[in-house]
C-alpha cells in the first residue's frame, strides 16, 4: 500500500494554534521599558518635557522663582537706607559677634541684613546712611560662613567704597 504523497507548505504559512498563543509574548511590551516603535520620539520627548517639572531646580527657574523672591529683583547691587546696626552670633563652633546692618531697600521698601566686612568697618556706618549692598557670595545666592540669615554685604557708604574707609585712604563724605 502505498501513501498519498505530502503536500509541501511553506512552514511560514502554517502556525498552529497552540503555537500562536505561545507567540504573543513577542508583540507584547514589557512594563517600564522604553517606547521603541516608528513614531515614539514624539512620546519620548513629551514625556521627558512632562517629567521635568519633577525636578524642583528646573521648575523654579521656569517659573521665575529666584527673581520673585529675591528682594534685590536680580540685581547684582541695589541701594538702601541703613535703619539699625545689629550684631548676630556666629553659628557653632565660632563665637563671634558679626556686624551687620539692618538695611530698606530703596527700588522696593523691602528690609534686608548686610554684613559690613572689615575690621572696625561698622564704625563708619551710621543710621540714614546711604549705603550699597551686594550678595555676600554664598551657594545659590544664600548665606556664607558662619553668619546665618545675612544674604548681603555693604559694598559702598554714601558712595565711597567700605574697603577704602577701612583702609583709611578714604573719608566719608557727609550727606
Amino acid at each position: 500500500m502505498e501513501r498519498p504523497p505530502l503536500t509541501v507548505v511553506p512552514s511560514h504559512r502554517v502556525i498552529s494554534r497552540q503555537k500562536k498563543r505561545s507567540l504573543k509574548y513577542l508583540r507584547r511590551v514589557p512594563a517600564g521599558t522604553m517606547a521603541n516603535g516608528k513614531y515614539a520620539a514624539r512620546k519620548l520627548k513629551k514625556d521627558r518635557q512632562k517629567h521635568r517639572w519633577s525636578d524642583s531646580d528646573y521648575a523654579r527657574r521656569e517659573r521665575g522663582l529666584r527673581e520673585k523672591s529675591d528682594p534685590l529683583e536680580g540685581a547684582p547691587q541695589a541701594r538702601g537706607i541703613v535703619l539699625e546696626k545689629i550684631g548676630i552670633e556666629a553659628k557653632q563652633p565660632n563665637s563671634a559677634i558679626r556686624k551687620c546692618v539692618r538695611v530698606q531697600l530703596i527700588k522696593n521698601g523691602k528690609q534686608v541684613s548686610a554684613f559690613c566686612p572689615g575690621d572696625g568697618a561698622i564704625s563708619f556706618i551710621d543710621e540714614h546712611d546711604e549705603v550699597t549692598i551686594a550678595g555676600i557670595g554664598g551657594a545659590k545666592g544664600r548665606a556664607m560662613g558662619d553668619i546665618s540669615g545675612v544674604n548681603y554685604k555693604v559694598d559702598k557708604v554714601n558712595g565711597v567704597a567700605l574697603l577704602e574707609l577701612v583702609r583709611g585712604n578714604a573719608e566719608k563724605p557727609v550727606r
